[in-house]
């Protein structure tokens, strides 16, 4: 950032290609305000008359008050009209106004008029100054028409064409054509109209990020909720079919002392910037400057002789470890649970973040970060990693974590991003994703459940099939849930997007290996390929792969081959159709057509969308089972048999006839290793209606009791651990599977858990 122009109280400075506008208001004993004070528009007006370039207007007073390009605009358009009235001759001059000594009464009083309207008004107030000369260009017009005196009547025309020129310069302007339909009754003075316009955008001294604080006046608003401290409201607006997501976090609530305190603190922690070696252990990281932050923040506001609480210190160690070693407001919105997807695009600075919010879906928000802001976090996430982010390398994928919140995160650059950094986020939900809840959600039907279920625990193959964004990671979160805690889990990713630290937690045998980004050519870490081969020498295991993108596929389908009778092999892939999914693995990865035949079943999610465009769902649109006796195309040779298809009618995933009729060989197999099953058709298609039922109950106790914890994980598990007991102890107790027996057992345990719940 160069400095370009100083002048007293401003000075224009150069930020890449952007000439801003920035004025020093810290001894003025009020409120910087475009819209509210006609004094500071006039002068913000003077200034832009002598640089006419500037795309942005940054007054500050300990906070940072920003009016973007598009409101700027409207200004530097008036003041270009200012400044070329101002030097004209065809307008100001007595010349111009046709002067006669016979009439200097007349001359006196249309050059006093003409100076109000272009240095008052026009610099005040240009709805005024066009409003009035519209007023007195009408009432020149009638007095034309009575005009008697033949030398006055080429002098009132004279005039009327100044009054003319000046109401068609301002009626082209943009600023008038957005407000003229509140123009109707205008008075002079008056300033509602220009808070409809005007809005700054108020950063504290310590903040890159823009924010819009107040919220829009045409807005209808549709949520309001909070977050911590920071309240969140939704708004809808009538020239967007985006809604707009509003936060008020709490470093914008503070007093001027904290603000100072902040600013101070923030200062001071500049001169110890974190070493690389800190970002190995970012967790100890945060918790460190906490510290720091904290004791420091004590110290100045005693040598400041302020009185400030310890919990009010504390919440501004908080603040302060957000914009140091954190990410500023990114972490409010990733505090968010209803948040899916952050985006920030290129060129940052321009556009706000925009997000994918569960129940509005994509919506723009009131967050714009800065340049500055993008530097630093791309410096942040390389270290993070361990991964390179430059010209050669101008793709980054790593994960961030930070209280509260973890997601995976995406970052492009030069010359993949021509105009600069650019970020996706994709939030994970806090605990894993069950079946039950994607079933409350209506992703799949409580038979699906069972379905998929009843594959798992027959250690089957699987592929988890979708477009971007369609839940299907989610859903192999969820289904990873269903595996037995007896078993071992080894992950394969290169992003960590599976919920294995929550699994862990929950006492599961989990082993997660990270592996080399396919994007990558070289660097210390393990390539995928390796990670997967590496994965079978460490004994017996399920195998879990975050996601097949390139050379990993062929050592997935050899691991398939070797692990299909034995344990569950799963992995998520893009592929909207199980076809879809074929080519991409055979023609696009270089997997042999022959080794496909090792996946089992391809289940596939994408959204579904309603007909107005404006709203999708997440939905499983079809199981199917990959037969094998086909010998080249599995589609064509009736490879593929859905077992499963997506009604879009009643919305919701129903069985086909094949599954009904007892026509699957993936349940046929699972059933040849069961000697309770072999054979038995009904016996499988019972023990998958009772794990249907299962969890089903599980979904309406929830609700009838308003209890959603039975939906989460901790609970899901304990009820497949007694589902699995009860199975166990009936069958030695019986000699057989009596589901009416399991379901009667399991739903005694269900009642004392909801009674022990209510008593708690």
């Amino acid at each position: 950032m160069a400095e370009k122009k100083k002048s007293g109280d401003y000075q224009v400075i150069l930020q890449g290609t952007e000439e801003i506008l920035k004025i020093d208001a810290s001894n003025w004993n009020y409120t910087p305000s475009l819209e509210d004070n006609p004094y500071i528009m006039a002068s913000v007006i003077d200034k832009l008359a002598a640089a006419p370039r500037v795309s942005s207007i940054i007054f500050h007073q300990q906070k940072n008050f920003t009016y973007p390009y598009d409101q700027t605009n409207l200004l530097v358009t008036i003041a270009k009209i200012y400044d070329h009235l101002t030097k004209s001759k065809k307008v100001l001059s007595l010349t111009a106004l046709g002067y006669q000594d016979a009439y200097t009464g007349y001359f006196a009083e249309k050059r006093s008029l003409l100076h109000y309207l272009i240095y008052t008004l026009l610099r005040t107030d240009p709805l005024g100054c066009y409003v009035e000369t519209a007023r007195l260009l009408r009432e020149e017009k009638i007095a034309l028409q009575k005009e008697q005196d033949l030398q006055l009547l080429d002098l009132r025309k004279t005039y009327a064409g100044i009054l003319e020129y000046i109401y068609t310069l301002l009626d082209q302007t943009k600023l008038i054509t957005i407000a003229k339909p509140d123009l109707a009754g205008y008075s002079l003075g008056e300033r509602s109209v220009y808070r409809n316009i005007f809005r700054a955008t108020i950063t504290p001294d310590f903040m890159l990020t823009k924010l819009m604080g107040r919220p829009p006046s045409d807005g209808e608003q549709v949520d309001i909720y909070s977050i911590g401290q920071t309240e969140v409201t939704l708004y809808n607006r009538p020239d967007d079919v985006k809604p707009l997501y509003h936060i008020y976090p709490p470093e914008f609530k503070l007093s001027e002392d904290e603000y100072m305190l902040l600013d101070l603190a923030r200062s001071v922690l500049a001169e110890h910037k974190p070493q690389e070696q800190e970002f190995l252990d970012p967790k100890r990281m945060r918790r460190t400057f906490f510290n720091i932050g904290k004791d420091l923040l004590q110290e100045l506001a005693e040598h400041k002789q302020l009185d400030i609480s310890y919990e009010k210190i504390k919440a501004l160690a908080n603040i302060l470890v957000r914009y140091t070693v954190g990410f500023g407001l990114v972490e409010v919105l990733l505090q968010d649970e209803k948040i899916q997807d952050i985006t920030i695009n290129s060129p940052i600075g321009q556009t706000p973040i925009f997000i994918v919010h569960q129940e509005y879906g994509d919506c723009i928000t009131n967050i714009t970060p800065s340049r500055d802001d993008a530097q630093s976090w791309a410096t942040k996430f390389r270290l993070l990693s361990g991964r390179p982010l430059d010209e050669a390398n101008p793709v980054l994928d790593t994960e961030l974590a930070i209280p509260g919140a973890r997601s995976r995160v995406a970052v492009i650059t030069n010359p993949l991003s021509p105009t600069g950094l650019a970020y996706a986020l994709r939030r994970h939900r806090d605990n894993p994703w069950t079946l039950p809840l994607f079933m409350q959600n209506k992703m799949i039907s409580p038979l699906a459940s069972g379905f998929l279920s009843f594959l798992i625990d027959g250690g089957r193959t699987m592929l988890f099939a979708g477009t971007r964004s369609s839940g299907k990671t989610s859903l192999l979160g969820a289904a990873l849930i269903e595996i037995m805690r007896k078993y071992r889990i080894i992950s394969v990713e290169d992003t960590l997007e599976l919920p294995l630290a929550a699994m862990r937690e929950l006492q599961f045998n989990v082993q997660s290996m990270k592996v080399r980004s396919a994007l990558l050519s070289g660097g210390g870490e393990v390539s995928a390929d390796e990670g997967i081969r590496t994965s079978l020498r460490l004994g017996d295991s399920s195998l879990i792969v975050g996601e097949i993108r390139s050379t990993e596929a062929k050592a997935l389908f050899e691991a398939m081959r070797i692990g299909a009778l034995a344990n569950v092999v799963a992995g998520t892939i893009h592929g909207a159709s199980p076809f879809a999914v074929f080519d991409r693995v055979v023609n696009d990865l270089g997997v042999p057509k022959t080794s496909f035949k090792a996946v089992d079943a391809v289940i596939v999610s994408n959204p579904v969308k309603s007909a107005d465009g404006l709203q999708s769902w997440k939905r499983v649109l079809q199981i199917t089972e990959v037969r094998k006796h086909w010998k080249d195309d599995p589609q064509a040779e009736g490879g593929f048999v859905d077992l499963f298809k997506y009604d879009s009618k009643i919305d919701t995933l129903l069985p086909t006839d094949d599954l009904k009729n007892g026509d699957s060989v993936i349940l046929k197999s699972i059933a040849g290793n069961v000697k309770a099953w072999a054979g038995n058709w009904d016996a499988i298609w019972n023990n998958i209606l009772l794990r249907a039922q299962i969890k089903e109950t599980l979904l309406q106790c929830s609700t009838e009791h308003h209890l959603p914890e039975l939906l989460e994980a901790d609970f899901v598990v304990r009820s497949n651990d007694v589902f699995h007991k009860l199975s166990g102890e009936i069958k030695e107790e019986v000699g057989s599977l009596d589901n009416k027996l399991i379901f009667s057992g399991w739903q005694d345990w269900l009642k004392r858990s909801v009674k022990a719940k209510a008593l708690s």
